[in-house]
Protein backbone atom coordinates (compact mmCIF):
# COMPACT_ATOMS: atom_id res chain seq x y z
CA UNK A 1 0.00 0.00 0.00
CA UNK A 2 2.77 2.61 0.88
CA UNK A 3 5.06 1.76 -2.67
CA UNK A 4 2.96 3.94 -5.05
CA UNK A 5 0.25 6.43 -4.49
CA UNK A 6 -1.28 7.39 -7.74
CA UNK A 7 -4.66 9.14 -5.96
CA UNK A 8 -5.32 10.77 -2.69
CA UNK A 9 -4.60 9.36 0.41
CA UNK A 10 -6.35 9.50 3.68
CA UNK A 11 -5.09 8.12 7.12
CA UNK A 12 -5.64 9.30 11.05
CA UNK A 13 -2.19 10.36 10.32
CA UNK A 14 -0.83 12.49 8.32
CA UNK A 15 1.68 12.14 5.37
CA UNK A 16 4.67 14.18 4.78
CA UNK A 17 7.60 14.03 2.60
CA UNK A 18 10.97 14.83 3.63
CA UNK A 19 13.23 15.52 0.55
CA UNK A 20 17.04 16.22 -0.08
CA UNK A 21 17.55 18.69 -2.51
CA UNK A 22 21.28 19.19 -3.98
CA UNK A 23 22.50 22.06 -1.69
CA UNK A 24 21.58 19.43 0.74
CA UNK A 25 18.81 20.74 2.84
CA UNK A 26 15.69 18.80 3.26
CA UNK A 27 12.43 20.08 1.98
CA UNK A 28 9.26 19.37 3.67
CA UNK A 29 6.50 19.04 1.38
CA UNK A 30 2.79 16.84 1.76
CA UNK A 31 1.97 13.97 -0.33
CA UNK A 32 -1.24 15.91 -1.74
CA UNK A 33 0.97 18.21 -3.49
CA UNK A 34 1.98 17.64 -7.36
CA UNK A 35 5.40 15.85 -7.23
CA UNK A 36 6.68 15.90 -10.68
CA UNK A 37 9.80 13.62 -10.88
CA UNK A 38 9.94 12.19 -7.97
CA UNK A 39 9.42 8.22 -7.05
CA UNK A 40 7.80 7.15 -3.32
CA UNK A 41 9.94 5.10 -1.66
CA UNK A 42 9.32 3.78 2.13
CA UNK A 43 11.70 3.33 4.87
CA UNK A 44 14.50 0.33 3.94
CA UNK A 45 16.13 1.19 7.07
CA UNK A 46 15.94 -0.68 10.54
CA UNK A 47 14.48 1.39 13.54
CA UNK A 48 15.84 -1.78 15.98
CA UNK A 49 19.78 -1.92 15.92
CA UNK A 50 20.73 -5.62 15.88
CA UNK A 51 22.92 -4.80 19.47
CA UNK A 52 22.73 -7.48 21.67
CA UNK A 53 25.61 -9.37 20.42
CA UNK A 54 27.54 -5.71 19.89
CA UNK A 55 26.61 -4.61 23.97
CA UNK A 56 29.36 -5.60 26.08
CA UNK A 57 29.40 -6.24 29.71
CA UNK A 58 32.52 -4.64 30.89
CA UNK A 59 31.66 -4.66 34.71
CA UNK A 60 28.52 -5.81 36.83
CA UNK A 61 27.83 -6.34 41.12
CA UNK A 62 25.98 -7.56 43.20
CA UNK A 63 26.69 -5.13 45.46
CA UNK A 64 29.37 -2.08 45.97
CA UNK A 65 32.71 -2.46 47.24
CA UNK A 66 35.40 -0.05 48.23
CA UNK A 67 39.08 -0.36 47.96
CA UNK A 68 40.81 0.24 51.39
CA UNK A 69 44.12 0.36 52.58
CA UNK A 70 43.77 -2.68 54.66
CA UNK A 71 41.07 -5.16 55.54
CA UNK A 72 40.43 -3.93 59.15
CA UNK A 73 40.29 -0.11 57.93
CA UNK A 74 37.12 -1.98 55.79
CA UNK A 75 36.12 -3.70 58.62
CA UNK A 76 35.91 -0.64 60.91
CA UNK A 77 34.03 1.64 58.28
CA UNK A 78 31.54 -0.91 58.58
CA UNK A 79 31.12 -1.40 62.36
CA UNK A 80 30.99 2.43 62.58
CA UNK A 81 28.41 2.53 59.73
CA UNK A 82 30.97 4.71 57.33
CA UNK A 83 30.26 1.72 55.08
CA UNK A 84 26.44 -0.20 54.32
CA UNK A 85 27.72 -1.83 51.35
CA UNK A 86 23.62 -2.09 50.91
CA UNK A 87 23.41 2.29 50.96
CA UNK A 88 25.71 1.96 47.86
CA UNK A 89 24.76 2.93 43.72
CA UNK A 90 26.56 3.51 41.14
CA UNK A 91 25.26 6.16 39.21
CA UNK A 92 26.96 8.19 36.76
CA UNK A 93 29.78 6.47 34.81
CA UNK A 94 32.64 8.30 32.40
CA UNK A 95 35.91 6.75 30.68
CA UNK A 96 39.44 8.04 29.82
CA UNK A 97 42.26 5.91 28.84
CA UNK A 98 42.85 3.15 31.21
CA UNK A 99 40.13 4.21 33.67
CA UNK A 100 36.38 4.24 33.96
CA UNK A 101 35.26 6.82 36.69
CA UNK A 102 31.89 6.04 38.48
CA UNK A 103 30.03 8.26 40.68
CA UNK A 104 28.28 7.21 43.90
CA UNK A 105 26.06 9.89 45.36
CA UNK A 106 25.25 9.54 49.55
CA UNK A 107 21.23 8.90 48.62
CA UNK A 108 21.67 7.07 51.83
CA UNK A 109 24.13 7.05 54.54
CA UNK A 110 27.21 4.96 54.79
CA UNK A 111 28.54 6.09 51.59
CA UNK A 112 31.89 6.28 52.03
CA UNK A 113 33.14 8.20 48.80
CA UNK A 114 31.41 9.25 46.02
CA UNK A 115 33.80 9.53 42.71
CA UNK A 116 36.07 6.52 42.59
CA UNK A 117 37.81 4.63 39.70
CA UNK A 118 37.75 1.15 38.07
CA UNK A 119 40.34 0.18 35.58
CA UNK A 120 39.76 -0.81 32.00
CA UNK A 121 40.24 -2.84 30.29
CA UNK A 122 38.82 -4.71 33.20
CA UNK A 123 40.80 -6.83 35.36
CA UNK A 124 38.08 -8.65 37.29
CA UNK A 125 33.91 -8.47 36.80
CA UNK A 126 32.84 -6.88 40.33
CA UNK A 127 35.81 -5.04 41.23
CA UNK A 128 36.36 -2.15 44.26
CA UNK A 129 36.21 1.11 43.34
CA UNK A 130 39.04 3.47 44.09
CA UNK A 131 38.11 6.88 45.41
CA UNK A 132 39.20 9.56 43.20
CA UNK A 133 41.92 10.77 43.49
CA UNK A 134 42.21 9.63 46.77
CA UNK A 135 40.34 8.87 50.16
CA UNK A 136 41.43 12.44 51.81
CA UNK A 137 39.78 14.02 49.04
CA UNK A 138 36.15 12.70 50.14
CA UNK A 139 34.53 14.77 52.88
CA UNK A 140 32.72 12.94 56.02
CA UNK A 141 28.67 14.02 55.63
CA UNK A 142 28.81 13.91 59.86
CA UNK A 143 31.70 16.37 60.00
CA UNK A 144 31.46 18.01 56.82
CA UNK A 145 34.67 20.17 55.17
CA UNK A 146 33.22 21.95 52.19
CA UNK A 147 36.40 21.81 50.47
CA UNK A 148 36.45 17.60 49.88
CA UNK A 149 33.98 15.92 47.90
CA UNK A 150 30.60 15.50 49.53
CA UNK A 151 28.29 14.22 46.71
CA UNK A 152 29.31 13.40 43.20
CA UNK A 153 26.27 13.04 41.04
CA UNK A 154 27.70 13.17 37.16
CA UNK A 155 30.60 14.05 35.71
CA UNK A 156 32.35 15.19 32.48
CA UNK A 157 35.65 14.29 30.26
CA UNK A 158 36.72 17.01 28.41
CA UNK A 159 39.33 16.41 25.36
CA UNK A 160 41.67 18.47 27.20
CA UNK A 161 42.33 15.75 29.39
CA UNK A 162 40.59 16.97 32.62
CA UNK A 163 38.03 15.58 34.39
CA UNK A 164 34.92 18.16 35.19
CA UNK A 165 32.35 16.67 38.50
CA UNK A 166 29.22 18.24 39.82
CA UNK A 167 29.04 17.98 43.83
CA UNK A 168 25.65 18.50 44.79
CA UNK A 169 26.53 18.99 48.69
CA UNK A 170 23.36 17.09 49.21
CA UNK A 171 23.13 14.09 51.31
CA UNK A 172 19.77 12.14 52.00
CA UNK A 173 18.29 13.54 48.79
CA UNK A 174 15.33 11.33 48.33
CA UNK A 175 14.91 10.64 52.64
CA UNK A 176 15.23 14.29 54.37
CA UNK A 177 17.27 16.61 51.86
CA UNK A 178 20.12 18.30 53.34
CA UNK A 179 21.98 20.72 52.00
CA UNK A 180 25.46 20.26 54.48
CA UNK A 181 27.56 22.32 51.60
CA UNK A 182 27.15 24.05 48.52
CA UNK A 183 26.96 22.83 44.91
CA UNK A 184 30.43 23.70 43.22
CA UNK A 185 32.03 22.58 40.44
CA UNK A 186 35.21 21.07 40.63
CA UNK A 187 37.97 20.13 37.78
CA UNK A 188 40.77 18.01 38.07
CA UNK A 189 44.03 17.35 35.25
CA UNK A 190 43.51 13.91 34.44
CA UNK A 191 47.43 13.46 33.27
CA UNK A 192 48.44 14.31 36.74
CA UNK A 193 45.08 13.97 39.23
CA UNK A 194 45.57 17.13 40.35
CA UNK A 195 43.14 19.76 41.20
CA UNK A 196 42.71 22.42 39.01
CA UNK A 197 39.36 23.94 40.08
CA UNK A 198 37.00 24.56 42.76
CA UNK A 199 34.21 26.62 42.42
CA UNK A 200 31.25 27.11 44.89
CA UNK A 201 27.63 27.92 42.62
CA UNK A 202 26.65 31.81 43.48
CA UNK A 203 23.82 31.57 46.55
CA UNK A 204 21.80 33.59 43.86
CA UNK A 205 21.78 30.24 41.82
CA UNK A 206 20.82 27.85 43.99
CA UNK A 207 17.35 27.84 44.47
CA UNK A 208 15.51 26.05 47.88
CA UNK A 209 15.39 22.71 47.31
CA UNK A 210 17.91 22.50 44.14
CA UNK A 211 19.59 19.30 42.88
CA UNK A 212 22.52 20.47 40.40
CA UNK A 213 22.89 16.53 39.33
CA UNK A 214 24.21 16.81 35.37
CA UNK A 215 27.13 18.70 33.76
CA UNK A 216 28.06 18.90 29.77
CA UNK A 217 31.89 20.77 29.32
CA UNK A 218 31.88 22.81 25.67
CA UNK A 219 35.50 23.94 24.34
CA UNK A 220 35.83 26.71 22.16
CA UNK A 221 38.93 27.67 20.61
CA UNK A 222 41.07 26.44 23.08
CA UNK A 223 41.16 24.92 26.53
CA UNK A 224 41.21 27.58 28.01
CA UNK A 225 37.49 29.07 26.60
CA UNK A 226 35.26 26.33 28.10
CA UNK A 227 32.45 26.56 29.43
CA UNK A 228 30.25 23.92 32.24
CA UNK A 229 26.62 23.82 31.57
CA UNK A 230 25.34 22.36 35.03
CA UNK A 231 21.45 21.24 35.19
CA UNK A 232 19.24 21.99 37.92
CA UNK A 233 16.63 18.98 37.63
CA UNK A 234 14.10 19.82 40.73
CA UNK A 235 14.50 23.66 40.24
CA UNK A 236 14.00 23.50 36.57
CA UNK A 237 17.38 25.76 35.21
CA UNK A 238 20.93 25.42 33.59
CA UNK A 239 23.93 26.96 35.36
CA UNK A 240 26.64 28.28 33.00
CA UNK A 241 30.12 28.42 34.58
CA UNK A 242 33.01 29.79 32.66
CA UNK A 243 36.32 28.97 33.28
CA UNK A 244 38.48 32.08 31.84
CA UNK A 245 35.99 34.08 33.97
CA UNK A 246 35.34 31.89 37.22
CA UNK A 247 32.08 32.61 37.12
CA UNK A 248 28.15 31.34 36.43
CA UNK A 249 25.20 33.06 35.29
CA UNK A 250 21.34 31.04 35.66
CA UNK A 251 19.46 30.32 32.58
CA UNK A 252 15.93 30.21 33.08
CA UNK A 253 13.44 28.95 30.39
CA UNK A 254 9.57 27.74 30.31
CA UNK A 255 10.77 24.27 28.73
CA UNK A 256 12.64 23.01 31.69
CA UNK A 257 9.70 22.73 33.37
CA UNK A 258 8.82 19.51 33.84
CA UNK A 259 5.42 17.97 31.82
CA UNK A 260 2.59 16.20 34.60
CA UNK A 261 1.37 13.78 32.22
CA UNK A 262 5.03 12.42 31.98
CA UNK A 263 5.66 12.25 36.02
CA UNK A 264 3.75 9.28 36.32
CA UNK A 265 6.60 6.31 36.53
CA UNK A 266 5.68 2.99 36.37
CA UNK A 267 8.47 0.48 36.53
CA UNK A 268 8.92 -3.40 37.68
CA UNK A 269 5.72 -2.96 39.36
CA UNK A 270 6.74 0.42 41.42
CA UNK A 271 4.50 3.43 40.96
CA UNK A 272 6.04 6.93 41.86
CA UNK A 273 5.61 10.56 40.53
CA UNK A 274 9.01 12.57 39.87
CA UNK A 275 8.72 15.65 38.90
CA UNK A 276 12.06 16.29 37.04
CA UNK A 277 12.73 18.81 34.94
CA UNK A 278 15.90 20.19 32.87
CA UNK A 279 18.44 17.39 32.94
CA UNK A 280 19.86 15.23 30.01
CA UNK A 281 21.69 17.79 28.04
CA UNK A 282 24.45 17.03 24.84
CA UNK A 283 26.48 19.37 22.58
CA UNK A 284 25.97 18.98 19.13
CA UNK A 285 28.41 20.92 16.42
CA UNK A 286 27.00 21.80 13.25
CA UNK A 287 29.34 21.76 10.38
CA UNK A 288 27.89 23.61 7.81
CA UNK A 289 26.89 26.73 10.22
CA UNK A 290 29.89 26.49 12.35
CA UNK A 291 27.66 26.82 15.17
CA UNK A 292 27.21 24.29 18.40
CA UNK A 293 23.33 23.60 19.38
CA UNK A 294 22.37 22.30 23.41
CA UNK A 295 20.17 19.81 22.98
CA UNK A 296 18.14 19.01 26.18
CA UNK A 297 14.62 17.28 27.93
CA UNK A 298 13.53 17.41 31.01
CA UNK A 299 13.81 13.82 33.06
CA UNK A 300 9.49 14.16 32.82
CA UNK A 301 8.90 14.73 29.56
CA UNK A 302 8.64 13.09 25.91
CA UNK A 303 10.14 15.90 24.02
CA UNK A 304 13.31 16.86 22.91
CA UNK A 305 14.23 21.01 22.76
CA UNK A 306 17.34 22.68 21.31
CA UNK A 307 19.01 26.21 22.18
CA UNK A 308 22.22 27.64 20.74
CA UNK A 309 25.23 27.36 22.45
CA UNK A 310 26.12 30.65 21.71
CA UNK A 311 22.85 32.30 23.58
CA UNK A 312 24.01 30.00 26.43
CA UNK A 313 27.37 31.42 26.75
CA UNK A 314 26.58 35.19 26.65
CA UNK A 315 26.44 36.24 29.71
CA UNK A 316 25.17 39.86 29.24
CA UNK A 317 22.06 38.21 27.80
CA UNK A 318 21.03 37.11 31.31
CA UNK A 319 21.53 39.77 33.42
CA UNK A 320 18.27 41.98 32.21
CA UNK A 321 15.00 40.94 30.19
CA UNK A 322 15.34 37.21 29.92
CA UNK A 323 12.17 37.12 27.90
CA UNK A 324 13.37 37.76 25.06
CA UNK A 325 15.48 34.88 24.92
CA UNK A 326 12.36 32.24 25.25
CA UNK A 327 11.82 32.46 21.48
CA UNK A 328 15.55 31.11 20.95
CA UNK A 329 14.21 27.66 23.00
CA UNK A 330 12.12 25.37 20.90
CA UNK A 331 11.26 21.70 20.81
CA UNK A 332 12.14 19.67 17.87
CA UNK A 333 10.06 16.54 18.36
CA UNK A 334 8.28 13.80 20.34
CA UNK A 335 9.71 10.64 21.00
CA UNK A 336 6.12 9.21 22.21
CA UNK A 337 4.31 7.61 25.29
CA UNK A 338 7.06 6.03 28.07
CA UNK A 339 9.63 7.66 26.61
CA UNK A 340 11.07 9.60 29.46
CA UNK A 341 14.56 10.05 29.49
CA UNK A 342 18.02 10.45 31.94
CA UNK A 343 20.72 11.53 30.19
CA UNK A 344 22.50 11.39 26.71
CA UNK A 345 25.57 12.27 24.10
CA UNK A 346 26.22 13.11 20.88
CA UNK A 347 28.86 11.48 18.35
CA UNK A 348 32.00 13.54 16.61
CA UNK A 349 29.73 12.41 13.35
CA UNK A 350 26.17 13.75 14.87
CA UNK A 351 24.65 10.82 16.35
CA UNK A 352 22.58 11.23 19.48
CA UNK A 353 22.29 7.99 21.80
CA UNK A 354 19.77 8.96 24.84
CA UNK A 355 18.48 6.63 28.07
CA UNK A 356 14.70 5.32 27.93
CA UNK A 357 14.54 4.68 31.50
CA UNK A 358 10.70 3.63 31.38
CA UNK A 359 11.95 0.57 28.59
CA UNK A 360 14.90 -0.48 29.77
CA UNK A 361 16.52 0.69 26.32
CA UNK A 362 18.91 2.96 24.66
CA UNK A 363 17.42 5.09 21.95
CA UNK A 364 19.25 6.83 18.77
CA UNK A 365 19.24 9.26 16.72
CA UNK A 366 21.22 10.94 13.47
CA UNK A 367 21.00 14.90 14.13
CA UNK A 368 21.15 14.99 10.29
CA UNK A 369 17.51 13.79 10.10
CA UNK A 370 14.29 15.24 11.41
CA UNK A 371 13.28 14.45 15.23
CA UNK A 372 10.41 12.59 14.06
CA UNK A 373 9.60 8.68 15.51
CA UNK A 374 10.24 6.92 12.56
CA UNK A 375 14.27 8.12 12.57
CA UNK A 376 14.80 7.38 16.29
CA UNK A 377 15.64 4.06 16.68
CA UNK A 378 16.66 1.32 19.70
CA UNK A 379 19.78 -0.52 21.01
CA UNK A 380 17.85 -2.99 21.93
CA UNK A 381 14.92 -5.54 20.68
CA UNK A 382 12.61 -5.22 23.84
CA UNK A 383 10.68 -8.43 22.34
CA UNK A 384 13.11 -10.85 22.86
CA UNK A 385 13.43 -10.12 26.63
CA UNK A 386 17.07 -8.40 27.18
CA UNK A 387 17.71 -8.04 30.91
CA UNK A 388 20.92 -6.66 29.88
CA UNK A 389 19.62 -2.97 30.60
CA UNK A 390 17.52 -2.38 34.02
CA UNK A 391 17.14 1.21 34.46
CA UNK A 392 19.73 3.32 32.15
CA UNK A 393 21.04 6.15 34.82
CA UNK A 394 23.56 7.58 33.29
CA UNK A 395 24.72 7.45 29.22
CA UNK A 396 28.38 8.63 27.77
CA UNK A 397 30.20 9.03 24.41
CA UNK A 398 34.04 8.80 24.89
CA UNK A 399 35.86 11.28 23.15
CA UNK A 400 38.22 8.26 21.67
CA UNK A 401 38.66 8.22 18.03
CA UNK A 402 36.78 5.14 17.38
CA UNK A 403 34.38 6.31 19.91
CA UNK A 404 32.28 3.74 22.19
CA UNK A 405 28.39 4.68 24.21
CA UNK A 406 28.55 3.55 27.82
CA UNK A 407 26.10 2.40 29.72
CA UNK A 408 25.18 2.56 33.38
CA UNK A 409 22.25 0.32 34.10
CA UNK A 410 21.49 0.08 38.03
CA UNK A 411 17.96 -0.12 39.38
CA UNK A 412 17.50 2.92 40.78
CA UNK A 413 13.75 2.90 41.59
CA UNK A 414 14.05 -0.30 43.31
CA UNK A 415 16.63 1.04 45.54
CA UNK A 416 14.84 4.04 46.54
CA UNK A 417 11.08 2.67 46.62
CA UNK A 418 11.80 -1.23 47.73
CA UNK A 419 14.64 -3.63 48.25
CA UNK A 420 17.04 -4.90 45.38
CA UNK A 421 18.00 -7.83 46.01
CA UNK A 422 21.63 -8.71 46.20
CA UNK A 423 22.12 -12.11 45.16
CA UNK A 424 21.00 -10.90 42.04
CA UNK A 425 23.03 -8.66 39.56
CA UNK A 426 21.89 -5.19 40.21
CA UNK A 427 24.30 -2.74 38.32
CA UNK A 428 25.90 -2.76 34.81
CA UNK A 429 28.49 -1.14 32.95
CA UNK A 430 27.96 -1.70 29.39
CA UNK A 431 29.65 -0.61 26.18
CA UNK A 432 28.63 -0.80 22.22
CA UNK A 433 31.31 0.52 19.43
CA UNK A 434 29.08 3.07 17.75
CA UNK A 435 30.52 2.49 14.12
CA UNK A 436 29.05 -0.88 14.60
CA UNK A 437 25.77 -0.57 16.69
CA UNK A 438 24.66 1.43 13.96
CA UNK A 439 25.25 0.09 10.89
CA UNK A 440 22.92 0.00 8.13
CA UNK A 441 20.22 1.29 10.53
CA UNK A 442 17.84 4.47 10.84
CA UNK A 443 20.85 6.23 12.99
CA UNK A 444 23.52 5.16 10.66
CA UNK A 445 24.29 8.96 9.42
CA UNK A 446 26.14 7.08 6.01
CA UNK A 447 22.31 5.82 4.78
CA UNK A 448 20.19 8.83 2.96
CA UNK A 449 17.28 9.22 2.09
CA UNK A 450 18.22 9.89 -1.85
CA UNK A 451 20.21 8.15 -4.50
CA UNK A 452 21.48 9.02 -7.66
CA UNK A 453 17.82 10.03 -9.30
CA UNK A 454 15.26 12.42 -7.26
CA UNK A 455 13.39 10.21 -4.76
CA UNK A 456 11.37 11.42 -1.88
CA UNK A 457 10.79 9.63 1.44
CA UNK A 458 7.45 9.12 3.15
CA UNK A 459 6.80 9.82 6.67
CA UNK A 460 3.59 8.38 8.41
CA UNK A 461 3.56 9.53 11.80
CA UNK A 462 0.94 7.58 13.84
CA UNK A 463 -1.64 10.17 16.21
CA UNK A 464 0.39 13.31 14.83
CA UNK A 465 -0.70 16.24 12.83
CA UNK A 466 1.23 18.40 10.36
Amino acid sequence: MMHHFFASFCVIAQITLFMKSSNGNFIVQPVSMNLEGYSYTTQPLSRTLNSESQLEIVNEWKYLDFEYSTFVERQQAILNGDFVPKNNLPLGIDVYQNRLFVTTPRWKDGVPASLGTIPFPPKETSPAIKPYPNWEAHGNPNNPDCSKLISVYRTAVDKCHRLWLIDSGIVNATINLNQICPPKIVIYDLRTDKLIVRYNLEKSQVKQDSLHSNIVVDIGDNCDDAHAIVSDVWRFGLVVYSLSKNRSWRVTNYNFYPDPIASDFNIYGLNFQWLDGVFGMSISYNRESLKRNLYFHPMASFKEFMVPMDLLLNESLWQNDIQENAKYFFTIGDRGINSQSSTSGITINGVMFFTQVHQDNIGCWDTTKPYTRANLGNLLNLENDSNLIQFPNDLKVDNREDQSVWIMSNRLPIFLYSKLDYGEVNFRILKADVNKIIRNSICDPGNRYVNGSKSAFVLIEEGQCY
